[in-house]
């Protein structure tokens, strides 16, 4: 486990983790009702939800605490940050996707829904990375292969993305210009809010 700060310094950082948490979960439900794509990963969570019926912020949590047992080999640590992503994002998820209509028609719109799905998402990683709490269980299997066998970050992230985006699509999940625009414009996001949102140096594991 990753140290617990001192009990003054940790209530400011724990609700910047839940509030970059709650942002992130939202933002992944409007990206799913906009039905342009997802980020490889929701790809995977939607498609498993398709075959099986389970909401896909429901499967979005056991993926997270399945990798955790991942991290036993890897040596990883985790944090509080790590056990609140495993289960407050798909929480987050499903109680939007309650919330939100089940699409939205217009085309415009659902390009709207969309770009800001992603841009809030963004947001809400700066808020979660940056209060310092601990990886989440995708980041932490990234950067534990990484560690282990000495291959780069991008390729190991490449290399898990292709292949959860490749079973997520045969599952049924959605690819589209959604994809793309996760793929290409989180990072620079995320590494933009990151700088103004942590209240401690981390490395932003994207």
């Amino acid at each position: 486990m990753l140290p617990i700060p001192s009990r003054p310094e940790l209530w400011p950082r724990l609700g910047r983790l839940m509030l970059g948490l709650v942002l992130f979960g939202v933002g992944l439900a409007l990206m799913v009702i906009a039905d342009l794509g997802l980020s490889p990963w929701d790809v995977f969570h939607q498609g498993v939800s398709t075959r099986t019926g389970i909401p896909i912020g429901t499967v979005v949590i056991i993926t997270g605490l399945l990798l955790l047992i991942t991290w036993i080999p890897l040596k990883e640590k985790i944090g509080i940050g790590t056990i609140a992503n495993a289960v407050v994002i798909g929480l987050v998820l499903d109680a939007a996707l309650f919330l939100f209509p089940d699409r939205i028609d217009l085309l415009a719109a659902r390009w709207a829904a969309m770009l800001v799905g992603v841009l809030i998402v963004a947001v809400g990683s700066g808020f979660y990375i940056g209060a310092g709490l601990g990886p989440g269980p995708r980041d932490g299997l990234m950067t534990g292969i990484t560690r282990r066998t000495g291959f780069p970050l991008g390729l190991v992230r490449a290399v898990l993305e292709i292949g959860v985006l490749i079973v997520g699509w045969a599952l049924g999940g959605t690819v589209g210009i959604g994809t793309l625009v996760f793929a290409f414009g989180i990072g620079p996001l995320v590494q933009f809010f990151l700088k103004r949102l942590q209240v401690i140096d981390v490395v932003e594991p994207r």
